[in-house]
């Protein structure tokens, strides 16, 4: 069965059974389509009525106008918590954040190990060493400064010891540096 309709739209050999049931799938196919859009409307319908429930133009202007200084705020809020906590590292440079101890027996007497030196530095390796030494005579105590991680004054071998400690700590005080 030939058609001239059919041979104008360049289907002349193919079974007119066949090019109709090619239209009833593309039909049934646009008629689901067609549905799923009208669902989505109505969701969207929904939500926009809910979100318009008791409210004009007006109070919505001025919600809206509330959350953008209220984002603004936040927004200063957090510049000046940053400056904050860069200050705050800046400070902790300078605070004792390094240890390192070392407990002997100074005499080795039978007094177990009472004598120990310590070590406290900040994150440039500044401080002091605390030495402290026990006797059966006394307890005897001494500081020496440490700068960059050395003393002017000769070391002891405990006094180096809890140096060595203290600085091959890995404390870092700001973990972006």
């Amino acid at each position: 069965m030939t058609n001239e309709i059919m041979n104008t739209l360049g289907f002349g050999g193919v079974d007119i059974a066949y090019f109709f049931l090619g239209m009833a799938i593309i039909i049934i196919i646009l008629f689901i389509l067609i549905m799923v859009q009208m669902r989505q409307t109505s969701k969207l319908k929904k939500k926009y009525a809910m979100f318009m429930l008791g409210k004009d133009a007006k109070n919505l202007e001025s919600r809206i106008l509330t959350l953008v200084e209220e984002n603004k705020c936040l927004k200063d809020m957090a510049g000046e918590n940053r400056k904050d906590i860069r200050r705050l590292y800046r400070n902790m440079e300078y605070t004792y954040q390094k240890m390192g101890l070392i407990k002997y027996d100074a005499f080795k007497q039978m007094g177990g190990q009472l004598s120990f030196s310590l070590a406290l530095l900040n994150d440039k390796n500044n401080g002091f060493i605390i030495n402290s030494v026990h006797s059966s005579d006394g307890c005897y105590s001494y500081t020496k400064e440490i700068k960059d991680g050395t003393s002017e004054i000769s070391l002891g071998e405990e006094e180096k010891q809890a140096l060595d400690i203290a600085m091959n700590s890995n404390h870092k005080t700001n973990p972006e540096k």
